[in-house]
């Protein structure tokens, strides 16, 4: 019962890893064609999806607690690994061994995204505030009201 419930909860958060993977590349195309149109609406569906890793991933290593009495973590999920018949220890750890790698793909490549947006958003501000001094760093809609600093601050009336 442990083993599927494991297995169920491991293919689960793979499969999540998949969806913020691909999600993570319209981004990048979104970023490279300068196509902010769904911007923030990606990055709201990257945090839901991130929510939902994270709620597996606490779910999973609440097995490990139960088993152990102890916080799960990977000497847990190996230590319960172990106690399986060498078929499904070999299923399951094949499983998390991808899920792992695939999350740290992710997790490098979102570091990567996140450090081209900072740069550009950095660049955008640093030439605003030398193109229009009397502004203070400020960016106005084009009604006159003050916008804030995140992506949709990057395209105002579509043109520069």
């Amino acid at each position: 019962m442990m083993f599927e419930k494991c297995r169920e909860i491991l293919l689960q958060e793979s499969d999540l890893v998949q969806r913020i993977a691909r999600l993570q590349e319209v981004v990048w195309e979104a970023v490279i064609s300068r196509d902010w149109t769904d911007f923030e609406g990606h990055f709201s569906e990257l945090g839901r999806l991130g929510e939902e890793f994270s709620a597996l991933e606490a779910e999973r290593e609440g097995l490990f607690t139960g088993i152990h009495g102890k916080p799960g973590d990977i000497l847990g999920f190996y230590a319960f690994a172990s106690q399986l018949p060498p078929d499904q220890r070999g299923e399951i750890t094949e499983i998390y061994r991808n899920l792992k790698l695939e999350a740290l793909k992710v997790q490098v490549s979102g570091d990567t995204l996140m450090g081209f947006i900072a740069g550009a958003r950095t660049t955008l501000a640093g030439f605003f505030e030398i193109a229009f001094p009397d502004r203070g760093g400020k960016l106005y809609t084009p009604h006159g009201i003050p916008v804030s600093h995140d992506m949709r601050s990057m395209v105002l009336n579509r043109c520069f």
